[in-house]
């Protein structure tokens, strides 16, 4: 989560990336962009908004040694020596060109552009930004010929948002560089993150938060309610959800205990959790500091509603996790041979 509040671009740069499944070739530039004060005041926030809301970062990652991540090298580069800018951004270009292993992957504009005055945690930074666009949109342009205004049809980059992009900051921790990545063309995700920046989440209290959440919210999907029903799912996350705002530590012993009222549905935990661990190849970790950005964020996800084949919907409040316990009753009617839902209230809002 950064704040571009006195940030600036130094440098930026224009090229275009092909696919060599489609015999599409790269193309580039070969000075840098010279914005006009509009133009500017629209790119700065276009790239940077992004970031605003991302929580958890990334470090470089490679089977050897991190020195010999492509990006990672480029970006020395960069810091060390902003005179070979040029140069650097075109053997990125051609490093995304050459990670293009799929003729789904899409061409498009890339952006390369120094940034100084970045606000991340503590720090101001210099950074540098990479930006795919894949994705043109249709606007309407009009003009004056002969006395009268016509209109035609352009395709250009729309200013919503960008299809891919990330932020390399100049400054380490004990793992590297700490890295951004946003990605709202999600189909090729692996393609971005593993084969182009190869980074992978830092180790730290946000992952942490974050891996155990998609663990609980798996588990509640494919487990509970399953076996039990929605609004035994619903209750266990909205339990979750109160266990990490209530506490700075999450320790896993403890998480059971509280969460859980009998030993079965803990074993069965305990099992997903041993096979969730094998399928996405890792290990959640016993113990470790809450993230209360990444509970926030991760709250506002979560879908309680109890979604019935009759048409009918009850919306439970996940900041109360005793409600559907207390005042929701499940039962079957034998008459109707159908199951239903007892709500009890004292009065309507």
């Amino acid at each position: 989560m950064i704040s571009r509040k006195n940030a600036s671009i130094s440098k930026f740069i224009i090229h275009k990336v092909g696919n060599k499944f489609n015999d599409t070739k790269n193309a580039f530039s070969e000075n840098t962009v010279d914005f006009d004060e509009a133009s500017y005041d629209l790119m700065l926030p276009f790239l940077l908004r992004p970031f605003g809301s991302v929580v958890q970062s990334y470090r470089f990652n490679h089977h050897a040694n991190i020195s010999l991540n492509e990006i990672n090298s480029y970006c020395s580069q960069l810091f060390s020596d902003e005179d070979a800018f040029i140069d650097v951004s075109k053997h990125i270009v051609t490093h995304l060109f050459e990670q293009s292993t799929s003729a789904n992957i899409k061409t498009g504009d890339v952006m390369v552009v120094m940034f100084e005055g970045i606000e991340y945690q503590d720090m101001t930074t210099n950074a540098i930004g990479i930006f795919k666009i894949e994705s043109k949109v249709n606007f309407f342009q009009t003009y004056l010929e002969d006395k009268s205004y016509d209109v035609l049809v352009q395709k250009g980059i729309s200013s919503k948002k960008v299809d891919k992009g990330c932020l390399i900051l100049n400054q380490s921790d004990t793992e590297g560089p700490i890295i951004l990545s946003v990605d709202n063309n999600s189909y090729d995700a692996q393609y971005w993150i593993n084969q182009f920046l190869n980074i992978k989440y830092a180790d730290d209290a946000n992952n942490h938060t974050q891996q155990y959440i998609e663990l609980c919210k798996e588990f509640s999907t494919e487990v509970l309610k399953t076996n039990y029903g929605s609004q035994e799912q619903n209750a266990f996350l909205a339990k979750t959800i109160d266990f990490f705002k209530e506490n700075e530590v999450v320790n896993i012993e403890r998480f059971k205990e509280g969460i859980f009222e009998g030993e079965k549905q803990i074993r069965q935990f305990e099992d997903y959790k041993k096979e969730y661990e094998g399928e996405q190849n890792l290990v959640i970790r016993n113990q470790f500091d809450v993230a209360e950005r990444v509970v926030t964020k991760e709250k506002k996800k979560i879908k309680t509603d109890i979604k019935l084949d009759t048409n009918i919907q009850i919306k439970l409040d996940i900041d109360a996790p005793d409600a559907s316990t207390e005042y929701l009753e499940r039962g079957f009617d034998d008459e109707k041979k159908m199951h239903y839902y007892k709500v009890f209230f004292n009065s309507e809002a």
